[in-house]
């Protein structure tokens, strides 16, 4: 692989596409060479914010005129899948936005594309690159709270439109075929991806949601997901109408002999019999500070895209949150 990464970006309507495209363009030894969306006025955006001239109102034009190492995918949830896709056959390894895609057929298919054409197929979860979730998962990982019985996080604001997220991310967010479904695919999925990082495939899932707040809403405000395994459950709550933080633990992991958990930015080790530890986050490692840094180490180093960020976890997140409204939708337990 070259010395220097040859970068181009497809789709721009995922807003956290601004933060990733710093990230390489900070990055040494990595350049924003093009990028592609059928809007011009985020064309204008990369080309006056981030110095990217080459830019094309249509990804397949941007994988034909190109060469690229890597390809940043940011568009909705269901155009996810093809883009990969094409970036596979053109030989780019890919990092897209969280989560991998709208439903698990098109998770496969992302997939299948990667592995048959030999390149990294990483999913950018912001929540790997959190110095209190990193904290918690070497302590984890040292069995400082032994095995895990449960899982818990909460993704919760006003909503994306209340928020401040712009109309290109919300309307699709709103739609339940660009998304997936609503919150439940927007926000459970956090959850979802660290369940499956820490207790891998459940044997089922309920979930429940519902419009609560938001009258004539085109998809569903709030939601809530229950991971059933042998021996743990993992629980993921979303909603786009909390008003203020709930000042609570966030994510929490129960162990045998311990619970983890992340408070204001510090990580809570509390175990029987013992005074609260209060730990300081540690600082991300280089290579481990950001989706564009992270998967560039990989490559360099011929390491797999490893943990919550790797394809197979992402897969199985999307396993969760595709049974999770489908039990949703029937009102009754769905195995998987």
């Amino acid at each position: 692989m070259a010395a220097t990464y040859r970068v181009g970006v497809a789709g721009l309507i995922h807003d956290h596409v601004w933060g990733l495209l710093r990230n390489w363009r900070d990055l040494e030894g990595a350049e924003l060479v093009a990028a592609a969306d059928p809007n011009p006025p985020l064309l204008e955006k990369v080309r006056s914010e981030f110095g990217v001239q080459k830019t094309y109102s249509d990804y397949r034009e941007l994988l034909d005129r190109e060469k690229l190492d890597i390809l940043t995918v940011a568009t909705d949830n269901a155009g996810t899948a093809e883009i990969v896709e094409a970036a596979a056959a053109a030989g780019a390894h890919v990092i897209s936005e969280k989560p991998m895609a709208a439903t698990l057929a098109q998770a496969d298919r992302m997939v299948e594309a990667c592995r048959r054409a030999r390149v990294e197929l990483m999913i950018n979860w912001p929540t790997a690159w959190s110095p209190p979730i990193q904290t918690i998962d070497r302590l984890v990982r040292e069995e400082a709270i032994g095995p895990v019985h449960k899982v818990r996080y909460l993704a919760a604001h006003q909503g994306p439109k209340e928020i401040g997220c712009t109309p290109y991310f919300y309307e699709w967010l709103y739609d339940a075929e660009r998304n997936g479904a609503g919150a439940l695919m927007d926000y459970c999925c956090y959850a979802a991806d660290m369940a499956a990082h820490w207790l891998g495939r459940p044997a089922s899932v309920v979930g429940v949601m519902g419009t609560l707040v938001k009258e004539e809403f085109p998809v569903e405000d709030n939601a809530i997901l229950l991971m059933k395994y042998p021996h743990a459950f993992g629980i993921a709550e979303a909603s786009w109408t909390q008003q203020g933080g709930d000042g609570g633990a966030n994510p929490a992991v129960f162990g045998a002999t311990g619970t983890l958990s992340a408070v204001n930015n510090r990580v809570r080790l509390a175990r029987t019999g013992r005074d609260a530890e209060w730990i300081d986050p540690d600082m991300p490692a280089p290579g481990r500070r950001n989706g564009a840094e992270y998967l560039v180490s990989c490559l360099r180093s011929g390491a797999p895209v490893e943990g919550m960020c790797s394809a197979a976890t992402s897969r199985t997140a999307q396993e969760i949150l595709q049974r999770g409204l489908e039990s949703a939708q029937q009102g009754k337990e769905v195995m998987l």
